[in-house]
């Protein structure tokens, strides 16, 4: 059940390859050098995942509507992944 570890395994990498912040994959950052509004999401809910509430605020606001919405789906996945185990 990897699935239910996915929260624990990004837990555990290490905090200068998520801060590192040399280069982005963001097409839309890479083409018009602004950030999206997924740009620090990724920063957010590792701060999210570590307690630091405001870090997580200060690199995407949109972490308070993300992060519930990715703990629902990972409970889902889980328990269908229960249910069809049975």
């Amino acid at each position: 059940m990897v699935v239910a570890l996915l929260p624990a395994i990004f837990y555990t990498i290490p905090a200068d390859i998520i801060f590192r912040g040399e280069h982005t994959v963001c097409l839309f950052h890479n083409i018009t050098g602004h950030n999206c509004w997924g740009c620090g999401m990724t920063r957010a809910l590792y701060s999210l995942l570590h307690f630091d509430f405001s870090g997580a605020w200060d690199y995407n606001r949109a972490v308070v509507i993300v992060a519930p919405l990715l703990i629902w789906v990972w409970i889902k996945w889980i328990l269908t992944l229960v249910k069809t185990a049975k």
